[in-house]
């Protein structure tokens, strides 16, 4: 089976796809990390994040591996500081992520990445573009609220001196950017499971999708 988990951040998506596909025994991706991973070195290659063109050719020219078990991905073979330069690399990544050619190249090895089966994937257009024919498709939400609560939170854990009035306004043009985009905009597909994970805990969440895939 493939299992396809979309939403917008601070839904609980990626903690929530890892518990399920260890429940299940799947392999887990979370497709965020090769956006973030591109961003991260096209600003190491000094690549402008306005220019459509370099940004292609860079994602077309890279060699992507991940590790599914640690959740590390490397590019060229060397491994992406994901934790490290998080700051920098959010501010970008939806820019990023709107380049149609970027997302051409990335979506294709997705797909691959999918093909094998047994997976639960998450990111922003899975049961839409990526895996259309995906045999479960989820899509979770949560109030703007509570999202920004919990992505405050886990910038702190995280070591970031950061305020929770700023991570909202973020939060906002981050959704904005993903919803509104040209190509693969952030929408949950016709046939998709919505869960509002507010007042949810995570077993509470994992506990849902999988009587839904039981059912």
């Amino acid at each position: 089976m493939m299992i396809s988990i979309d939403g917008p951040v601070a839904t609980g998506k990626s903690v929530v796809g890892r518990l399920l596909a260890k429940r299940l025994g799947y392999r887990f991706l979370d497709t965020g990390i090769m956006y973030r991973a591109v961003t991260w070195l096209a600003m190491e290659d000094n690549i402008c994040i306005g220019d459509w063109a370099g940004l292609t050719a860079l994602a077309n020219e890279t060699v992507i591996w991940i590790d599914y078990e640690t959740g590390q991905i490397y590019l060229n073979g060397l491994l992406v500081p994901l934790s490290e330069e998080r700051d920098s690399i959010d501010k970008n990544v939806s820019l990023v992520s709107e380049v149609p050619g970027v997302r051409k190249v990335l979506t294709k090895y997705q797909q691959i990445i999918g093909s094998n089966g047994s997976i639960v994937m998450v990111g922003r257009d899975i049961g839409t573009v990526v895996l259309p024919h995906a045999s479960v498709k989820f899509f979770l939400t949560a109030s703007d609220k509570e999202r920004a609560r919990r992505r405050y939170i886990e910038l702190k854990a995280d070591g970031f001196d950061v305020e929770e009035e700023k991570v909202f306004r973020a939060m906002e043009k981050r959704d904005k950017l993903d919803s509104e985009r040209a190509q693969s905009p952030l929408r949950p597909a016709e046939d998709a499971y919505i869960v509002n994970t507010d007042g949810l805990d995570i077993e509470e969440v994992v506990n849902r999708m999988t009587r839904r895939i039981r059912e």
